[in-house]
């Protein structure tokens, strides 16, 4: 179902610093109305709006046009409206100009997407009250050299990319952090992505003694290769990153491929009574839904604890254990999750679910 579609019932909440009257927390919620990301902004309005509906609190809806210094209207605009914290958040242009004035009015925000490092370096360096429940730069690499050393430290490991920017600076932080451990891999190498066939790549990883490569590159590449070492009978064990969360085409992925990805949250255990009760209201809890209704839910407990003791929502934000439709959530000291979200999946039957044992 088109989450469109699913949110038909309360559009009207979508107008731009548009106010639903409700007592307790008020809640801010910044996302595109329009334009490409409109389907994304729908998302998180969707989840942001179920939960801060559920919980009684008071909604306010700012339209996010994610453009250079468009942030500052937006945080006039929250102010205005006398929120208490901020949620949703896009795009890094809105936040790079919202932020002062965020910080003025001590209106946290909490980013449930933008993921840039040197935006969280800036926002501690200036005192900028930035969350963010979006993976930090960095937590990809993290996780799947965590997977690498637990499961294939004493294998013939290669590392192959796709010569993009994001694919051969994920390998290479890798091999760094490999090396460093006195690992080597037997093979490196760029290969040509797009390609029909990766023959020659899999006979050169076979000749490497190779029997581990991580393939920093698309789901599509990585179902070529893996089709193409089963036609050779080359035993290779896969293992790509997050963009392997993607289309199952136009090659279908074969069982046993790993990644290390986020998982779709409606697939936690914890947001199984969440994900129900949004499908009973025709909304399907797929992409931001769910972060954004976690998001509302940290807002409102840190509020409301703030509140109670005398403290700013921000302090109540760091360090706190908050419950959410997606599990528990603690932000550190530096304004991030305390536990990496990434998880390390295996491709079964359709979809990535946790590994059915480790090792090969």
């Amino acid at each position: 179902m088109s989450i469109l579609r699913g949110i038909a019932a309360f559009s009207m909440l979508f107008l731009a610093a548009a106010e639903s009257h409700a007592a307790g927390v008020t809640i801010g919620v910044i996302a595109p109305q329009g334009g490409n990301l409109q389907q994304l902004g729908a998302q998180v309005f969707a989840g942001a709006n179920y939960q801060i509906t559920k919980d009684g609190n008071t909604v306010v809806t700012i339209n996010e046009p994610c453009e250079e210094n468009s942030g500052a209207a937006i945080a006039d605009a929250l102010v205005n409206a006398k929120v208490q914290v901020a949620i949703g958040f896009l795009c890094s242009e809105t936040l790079e100009s919202a932020l002062p004035k965020l910080k003025d009015a001590n209106i946290p925000a909490i980013t449930v997407s933008v993921r840039a490092r040197i935006l969280m370096e800036d926002a501690l360096k200036n005192g900028w009250p930035l969350f963010r429940l979006a993976p930090a730069d960095g937590a990809e690499a993290a996780r799947i050299i965590e997977a690498m050393l637990n499961d294939w430290e004493a294998a013939p490991i290669a590392l192959i990319e796709d010569g993009t920017i994001h694919g051969r600076e994920l390998t290479e932080a890798i091999r760094n952090a490999l090396e460093e451990k006195g690992l080597k891999p037997v093979f490196t190498d760029t290969y040509r992505p797009g390609q029909d066939q990766q023959i020659a790549l899999v006979r050169r990883l076979k000749k490497a003694g190779a029997t581990k490569v991580f393939i920093g590159g698309d789901r599509a590449d990585v179902a070529v290769i893996a089709r193409d070492a089963a036609a050779e009978k080359i035993p290779l064990a896969i293992l790509g990153g997050d963009a392997m969360r993607a289309a199952n085409q136009p090659l279908p992925l074969p069982d046993g491929v790993r990644a290390v990805t986020m998982p779709e949250f409606d697939t936690l255990q914890p947001a199984q009574a969440a994900a129900a009760e949004l499908r009973a209201q025709g909304i399907e809890p797929e992409g931001y839904v769910l972060p954004a209704a976690a998001a509302a839910a940290v807002a409102q407990q840190a509020a409301t604890a703030a509140m109670a003791e005398g403290k700013t929502v921000a302090e109540k934000l760091a360090g706190t254990r908050f419950s959410t439709p997606i599990g528990d959530l603690t932000f550190t000291a530096g304004h991030e999750l305390s536990e990496n979200p990434y998880r390390l999946l295996e491709w079964r039957r359709g979809i990535f679910a946790a590994p059915a044992a480790s090792g090969d």
